[in-house]
Order: C-alpha cells, then structure tokens, then sequence
C-alpha cells in the first residue's frame, strides 16, 4: 500500500479545529517513510481495516487468527502499530491480536473532532472496537496506551474482558518532573534529532536510540513532525479506580522516570482484584526490554480469568 492508501486523509498543515496535525508534507512524508519502515518489521497483519468513528476514522491491523477474545493493542505516545515488533511473535501464539493507531497520535487514523476529555478517549475506542466488529476483547497499553486502556475500562466496560497495563502514564501517580522535561522539550521546533534521540534513550533507560532502530526513528519524526492537541490526560479519581469491575495487571517499571513506581503501584492496588507488579529492572521501555515475561504473564493472567462456561477467554 501506497502512503496515500494506508494513512486515512492526514492531517496536513495547521487545520481550524484542535486537532492533531503534521506541520507540511515533507514532515508527513517523511513520518510516513518511518511508519512503512517499522510495519515491514512487523509479521504481515492478516487484515487491514479502515473504520469511522465521532472522531475521526481509525486505522486497524488483525495479526493471526486464534479462537478465544481477541486482544487489542493501544500503544504510547507519539507512537503507533509498528512498536509492537518486540511483542507480536508471544502474543499472537496465544489468541488474535488487534492493533488500532490512536485517535489524536501520529499514526494511520486521523482525528476530525477535538477529544475534550477521558470519556471521548473512551468513546472513540468503543466505537472502533464495533466498527471492526469486536464486541469484547482484552486490552493491553503501554504508557498513555495504559491510561486508555484504564479509561475505557472505567467509561465502557462493556467491551472489556480484562485490562493489562504497562507502566501506563498519568493514571495511578502523577508524572514525575523528568517525565514533564522530556515531554516539553521533545516538541520544541527546530530541535535537533541527535537530542530527540538522547531524549528517547533517556526515557528508555538508556537503549540505544537512533535511526538504526525502527520504533526510535518512528517516534523521533513524531515529535519533529507532528503536533498533538490533546488536553493533559486528566488522572482517574479514587471513585473511578475503586469503581472498576474488570480484571486488571498492572504492571510497573521500577526504573521508570514516568512516575514513582511504588507510589503508582499503591494505587492500583486499589482497584478491586488487580493484580499489581512492579518489575525492578524494567524502565519505561518495558515493552521492549521484556517481551516474552510479557507474553507468559498475560497467558497467565487471562487464564486465570477464565471459567468453566468460556474456556478460551
């Protein structure tokens, strides 16, 4: 597929309304290159899906094609599909894997109406969901994917088997300064890519960052090339989290500069049921640095949630 096929109608120089953007076409095309680089890494999806939401049309991948409830990937910040290349093999062995880009992140869906709050983020990740036609499926997030996965597990529960979260941002401990430093400075124009990739290591406990790698080009042409306009990622209340009926893994890196790790694990533990980890050795990167205990912790923890009635839950 072309650039002009894959992605649905980007985003092109600054529009009227508050939604995300690529500055010009050399930026596009050049976030383009990136984005087709990283999916050649990837396994070949089995299906590729175009579906409309109230906010804008989201794009979706289908890898393998296990019985059971499907598993549905929401990735990070600035990221999208292709910086699951680490996790794919493990998690497509157990059941059907879903990747969907992210309304309002650089990627191939493309936001057309600006995500006021948690409940929008919710909402256009159920009406995704039913525009693939999946009526239940677990969700695993890495970082703000975390967050969403949290709020759609708070706002629609009803499309949620269970909810893994990897170190997810802004959800059970507010961000640390570290965190707020990189994020601001990772956005400033005219940065040169040596710092964005010091930037990206630095986030990644110190992995190697450059155009070598196909998720750190990817994520250093996002910060250059794209502007975000979501608002700041609102923390869920006490209510919100004690008020989860799905099971949830939370997961936290205990090197993470996101947040404090033990503080963020204390939350979680507050949702009813959750299964709380923190991972000593992982940074924020821990996707990446431990795909395989991954894969065998959510093998282990969706078995769990089965019973006698829906055995391949």
């Amino acid at each position: 597929m072309t650039s002009d096929e894959l992605f649905l109608e980007p985003n092109i120089g600054k529009p009227d309304e508050k939604v995300g953007y690529f500055a010009n076409r050399a930026g596009f095309d050049r976030f383009a290159a990136a984005y087709r680089a990283g999916m050649a890494q990837l396994p070949e999806p089995a299906e590729r899906v175009a579906v409309s939401t109230s906010f804008g049309p989201v794009r979706g991948y289908r890898f393998g094609d296990k019985p059971g409830t499907p598993l549905v990937l929401l990735s990070g910040r600035q990221a999208s599909t292709p910086m699951w290349r680490a996790n794919l093999p493990g998690l497509m062995a157990q059941r059907t894997v879903w990747s969907i880009d992210s309304i309002g992140e650089p990627g191939a869906s493309t936001q057309r109406k600006p995500l006021v709050d948690a409940a929008d983020q919710a909402t256009w990740v159920a009406e995704a969901l039913a525009g693939i036609g999946l009526e239940r499926v677990h969700l695993l997030g890495v970082s703000i994917g975390g967050w969403l996965a949290t709020q759609v597990a708070i706002h629609r529960p009803e499309c949620v088997a269970s909810v893994t979260v990897l170190d997810p941002a802004n959800t059970f401990a507010p961000l640390s300064w570290k965190m707020i430093t990189v994020s601001l400075g990772s956005v400033i124009p005219g940065m040169p890519m040596k710092v964005r990739y010091r930037l990206l290591s630095w986030i990644s406990g110190g992995a190697r960052a450059d155009d070598s790698v196909p998720e750190g080009r990817l994520i250093a042409s996002a910060m250059r090339d794209f502007t975000g306009t979501q608002p700041m990622p609102a923390r869920p209340t006490e209510a919100e989290l004690t008020g989860i009926e799905v099971p949830v893994l939370a997961i936290l890196a205990g090197r993470s500069i996101v947040h404090d790790a033990e503080r963020a694990a204390a939350t979680a533990r507050t949702i009813p049921g959750a299964q709380v980890e923190v991972w000593p050795p992982a940074s924020h990167a821990v996707n990446g640095e431990f795909p395989d205990r991954i894969a065998a912790r959510f093998a282990e923890f969706t078995a769990e949630q089965a019973n006698g009635t829906d055995p391949l839950r």
